[in-house]
Formats: C-alpha cells, sequence, structure tokens
C-alpha cells in the first residue's frame, strides 16, 4: 500500500496575515482546517502511512486538530525549513518503500487517488490540469512524457498543463532528492536531463491554490456552494439577531455583534466579529482582514 505525504512546513507568505495565526495547510475553509480533505481523500484510497511536516506555526499541530483525522499521522517538524523535495528526503524513514503521494497543502482538488495510483507507469508521476499546446508549466509529448517544465524541452509538445503540487514518487527517484532542496528544480529536473521518464497524469477537476486572499475566499465560497448555499453558522456560534449572514460562514464559538449584513466574510472559530461587515477574514486572534472588491470572485 502506498504512503502518503502532506507539504505543511512553509511560511505562507502571500497569505499572510492569516499565516501570522495559522500555517497555511490550516486555515479554516467551510467547518475545517484546508488540510482535511486532503486527508479524507488519502484515507478513503486506502492510504495507511500519512507523514505531515511542519516548521513554521508547526505548534499548531496540536491534538484537537489531530483529532479531526480519522487516520493515523505521524508529524515531522524540520528545525531549519528543507524545501519541497528536502522535506520529502528527510522524511523517508516514516515512507517505507514503495509509492509515495506527494501533496502540497495548499492545494485542494477533488482527485481519485484510488483510481491514480494503479496508472502511475514509473517512478515520477506529475498530477495536471490540462493547458493548450505551449501553454502552462509544462508540457507532455505524445507519449505522456514530460518534455517541458520550467523553460527546459526535452522532446515535442502536444499537451500542456499546470503542475497541481499533486506527485506520485517512487523509491529510487525519492533517493535522489538532496536535503535541502527543491522537488522540481533539484529533482525533476535533473532526472529528465539523464533522459529518465517523468509520466502526467491529467485531470479537469476545479482546484484552488489557497496561497493568496483571494484563492482563499474563493475556497470559502465553493465550500459554501456545495454545502450551505445561503451561509453558515456553525451550531454554537452566536449571531445577533440584528445580523443578517449572507454568503458568509461563522466559526466554531464565534460571535457576531453589532447590526446589518455580515456579506461574503469568514469568521474563524472562536472569532469575534462586528456587522455591518463585508468581503472580509475575522481571525480567533481579533484581525479584520479587508479583501479589496476588485479581487473578490462569486
Amino acid at each position: 500500500m502506498a504512503a502518503a505525504m502532506i507539504l505543511a512546513a512553509g511560511y505562507g507568505t502571500r497569505l499572510r496575515p492569516l499565516t501570522f495565526e495559522l500555517p497555511k495547510p490550516l486555515v479554516w475553509v467551510g467547518d475545517k482546517p484546508a488540510i482535511y480533505p486532503i486527508v479524507e481523500q488519502l484515507r478513503r484510497a486506502g492510504i495507511d502511512r500519512l507523514v505531515v511536516n511542519t516548521h513554521h506555526k508547526g505548534e499548531a499541530f496540536s491534538k484537537d486538530i489531530l483529532s479531526l483525522f480519522s487516520m493515523d499521522l505521524t508529524i515531522v517538524t524540520e528545525v531549519e525549513i528543507l524545501g519541497t523535495g528536502g522535506g520529502v528526503a528527510n522524511a523517508s524513514a516514516f515512507l517505507g518503500d514503495g509509492l509515495v503521494v506527494v501533496w502540497n497543502g495548499d492545494i485542494l482538488v477533488d482527485l481519485n487517488v484510488e483510481a491514480l495510483l494503479p496508472k502511475c507507469r514509473g517512478e515520477v508521476t506529475l498530477v495536471a490540469f490540462p493547458r493548450p499546446c505551449g501553454d502552462g508549466t509544462l508540457g507532455v509529448g505524445a507519449d505522456g512524457k514530460v518534455v517541458r517544465l520550467r523553460g527546459e524541452t526535452f522532446g515535442v509538445e502536444v499537451q500542456g498543463g499546470d503542475f497541481l503540487g499533486v506527485s506520485v514518487l517512487g523509491p529510487e527517484f525519492r533517493a535522489t532528492l538532496p536535503i535541502p532542496g527543491c522537488l522540481i528544480g533539484e529533482g525533476v529536473l535533473p532526472w529528465l536531463r539523464r533522459g529518465r521518464w517523468v509520466d502526467v497524469h491529467f485531470t479537469t477537476q476545479t482546484w484552488e491554490d489557497i496561497g493568496s486572499l483571494e484563492s482563499y475566499l474563493n475556497a470559502n465560497k465553493r465550500w459554501l456552494e456545495k454545502y450551505h448555499p445561503s451561509g453558515y453558522v456553525h451550531p454554537t456560534a452566536h449571531v445577533s439577531q440584528r445580523v443578517k449572514v449572507e454568503g458568509s460562514i461563522v466559526g466554531k464559538g464565534a460571535r457576531v455583534d453589532g447590526e446589518g449584513g455580515l456579506v461574503d466574510c469568514i469568521v474563524w472559530p472562536g472569532a469575534v466579529a462586528t456587522a455591518p461587515l463585508s468581503r472580509s477574514v475575522i481571525t480567533t486572534e481579533g484581525r479584520v482582514v479587508a479583501i479589496q472588491e476588485k479581487t473578490f470572485q462569486l
């Protein structure tokens, strides 16, 4: 059975000030941390070994958070941040000798991992969203092999794509990863230069990189559209009778005072918000992060 690793050690600089409080994979999307649907997809695929690496705000991976997940996790804390490839190499003792699904902790995509694994033909498979030939972060040849990556070409391209930050890696390739190091720059690219095979699995599922405030809010709006189109208030939250919740999420134990509309807002668990308020994230520590209207997408 394959193992899996979720990369969660990054600083999340583009998502500040939210990541002053939580590591990016633990910011709230809907009623759970962003990492939760990733873990659930891996669990449904029968993954029996799951590793999460941490560095920035690593203490936030507390027992309360881990109790949300219905499988055992191994937390590997990096004293110094090791990069995407170095993080995988550093966790090798916990990942075993077979295939490993590596998933960036800020990528939300519905992916059938159970169906993906049997399709992995070699040591490296990258999951990508299809783009026209010449577009996107990678290119693929007629045989399905990566022929373009980070400006380098290795053959004739027939299909472009955007790498989604999810990959399946074999033990031979993982043994080449340096510590510290980048999975793509110091792992996949040298592998390609040696003439080795890098496969691509395309998915057309909607995906979100929650690395920015705009995409973070979009991910929450998408969650609402799927589960609670008119808005969501956790059963333990308190909202004043003079407040109307529209297209917003009010988390566990949160409180919304004031009068008027709470429109397109994300109120984190335990936070206190005051209406009227729109297009904002209200954090547990009391930050009110307003999002410019031009960056907010319905």
